[in-house]
This record gives C-alpha cells, sequence and structure tokens, in this order.
C-alpha cells in the first residue's frame, strides 16, 4: 500500500528544495497519515490511513 489517504485519496507531491544559492534539488512532500480505527457504514470497524486533515473536517466517524 502506498502512501495514501484512504478517503481524499491525497497522495505525495513532488516539489524542491531551494537552497542559499538558488539552486534547487527534488524533494517529495508526504501528506501527514495516521492509522485510524474507522467505523464502517455496515456496522464494522476497520483500520486506515486517514490524512490529517481528513480528520479534522470530520470526514470519517471514528471507532
Amino acid at each position: 500500500m502506498g502512501k495514501m489517504c484512504t478517503v481524499c485519496g491525497k497522495r505525495p507531491a513532488v516539489g524542491s528544495n531551494v537552497s542559499n544559492s538558488q539552486r534547487h534539488t527534488k524533494r517529495k512532500f508526504n501528506p501527514n497519515l495516521q492509522r485510524i480505527r474507522v467505523r464502517q457504514a455496515a456496522g464494522g470497524v476497520k483500520r486506515q490511513w486517514v490524512c490529517t486533515s481528513c480528520i479534522r473536517a470530520d470526514k470519517i466517524a471514528k471507532a
């Protein structure tokens, strides 16, 4: 499983490190994923990787 939010699909983004001399090197911005217990619609509980922006926006029902 990759570094992806199961709710919104947020993935790592690519950007650059910029040094003092304005030299650019590639880097990766990873989403802040937390493994939490999510209540399913059928009544069960499942552990999923969810980003903190989805947790704060109450897009999931915590178990």
